[in-house]
C-alpha cells in the first residue's frame, strides 16, 4: 500500500512538473558599469529571474520539453541610482521550431527602453497576473504571456487571446503610483500598453490569423510542397499589408517587421520574379524605412 502511495505521488510531482516547462528562458543580466549596486546582487536577479521563467506554470497544458517555448531575454544596466533600483533596455526574443527541420523561427524580438525597476534580493519576484506587487514582477510576468501569446496564435488561429488578455489584466493591475509610464496609453506609443492594445483591437484580427496561415500553413508545410507554402506565406503577408493600411503605425505590425524581415528575405530570394516583387511592395507598405534590406526581391 505504502509503495502504491509513493508511485501515486511521484506521478503527481512528475505532472506537476511537466506543466511548469512551457518556456525555455535564457537569460542575460549585463552591467558594464556600476555606481551603487554589486555585481553579486545582479548575478542573483539573473538566476532569480531565470528560475522565475522556466519553474513558473504558466498554463493548464502538459509540455514535454520538446515542446517548450525557446525564448531569451537580456537587461542591460544602464543606471543604478541605489543599491536596489536600476534602469535597464531590456530585450525579449521566441521562437518556435518548423516542422520537419531544423530552423526556429522566431516570432518575437522587441526592445523595452528605460525600464525603471527595484529589486533587492530577500523580496521574491512574483507571478503578478492576478495583483500587482511590484514593477519587476508585473514586466517579467507580462512578457511571459506575451511570449505565449505570440506562440499559440502560430498553432490554431487566435489561440493566444487568453495569454494577451491576461496581459491585459496585468496593465490593468498596475497603479499609477508605480510610476511607469509603459503601462499606459500616456506613455510612448510604442510601449506595454499599445502593444496590447494593438493585439487585441478588431482591426488586427486579421494580422493575428494571418500568424497562423504563414507557420502552420506555410513554414510547417514547406517539406511537402515549397511553392505551395510560399504562396500560402506570401496570402498571409498580404494580409498583414491590408492591416497596416487599416491601423497605420501600428506597434505589431513594425514588431512583425522587425522579427521576421530577414527569414522573408531567405524564404523568397530564390522564387520567380514576379512573386519577390509582391513580397517586395507589401513589406515597402509595412515599414518602408528598412525595405533596402531586401533590395534584392524588388
Amino acid at each position: 500500500m505504502k509503495r502504491v502511495l509513493l508511485v501515486l505521488i511521484l506521478i503527481s510531482c512528475l505532472a506537476s512538473f511537466a506543466q511548469s516547462q512551457e518556456l525555455a528562458m535564457e537569460v542575460q543580466v549585463k552591467y558594464p558599469a556600476l555606481a551603487t549596486a554589486s555585481e553579486s546582487t545582479l548575478q542573483k536577479l539573473e538566476n532569480e529571474i531565470r528560475d522565475f521563467y522556466n519553474n513558473t506554470p504558466w498554463t493548464e497544458d502538459q509540455l514535454t520539453n520538446d515542446e517548450r517555448i525557446e525564448c531569451s531575454m537580456q537587461i542591460n544596466i544602464k543606471k543604478d541610482p541605489s543599491a536596489n533600483t536600476f534602469v535597464a533596455d531590456i530585450y525579449i526574443s521566441s521562437g518556435r521550431p518548423v516542422f520537419q527541420s531544423n530552423y526556429t523561427s522566431p516570432l518575437l524580438n522587441h526592445v523595452d527602453k528605460d525600464v525603471s525597476f527595484a529589486y533587492e534580493e530577500l523580496r521574491p519576484i512574483l507571478n503578478n497576473a492576478a495583483n500587482f506587487t511590484d514593477n519587476l514582477s508585473s514586466i517579467l510576468t507580462f512578457y511571459a504571456y506575451v511570449i505565449l501569446g505570440y506562440d499559440y496564435d502560430t498553432f490554431s488561429p487566435m489561440g493566444g487571446d487568453k495569454y494577451y488578455k491576461i496581459a491585459e489584466n496585468i496593465i490593468n493591475n498596475v497603479p499609477a503610483s508605480a510610476g511607469d509610464r509603459s503601462w499606459t496609453a500616456n506613455g510612448s506609443d510604442r510601449n506595454r500598453y499599445w502593444m496590447i492594445e494593438n493585439l487585441l483591437d478588431p482591426r488586427v484580427r486579421r494580422f493575428r490569423r494571418s500568424a497562423y496561415d504563414y507557420h502552420r500553413n506555410g513554414l510547417d508545410k514547406m517539406h511537402k510542397d515549397i511553392n505551395v507554402s510560399k504562396a500560402v506565406m506570401l496570402s498571409a503577408l498580404k494580409d498583414v499589408g491590408q492591416v497596416s493600411d487599416q491601423y497605420r503605425n501600428a506597434m505589431v505590425v513594425q514588431m512583425f517587421s522587425n522579427a521576421k524581415r530577414q527569414e522573408i528575405l531567405e524564404v523568397f530570394k530564390n522564387s520567380i520574379k514576379s512573386e519577390q516583387r509582391q513580397v517586395y511592395n507589401v513589406m515597402a507598405s509595412i515599414d518602408p524605412s528598412q525595405v533596402d534590406q531586401l533590395k534584392t526581391l524588388r
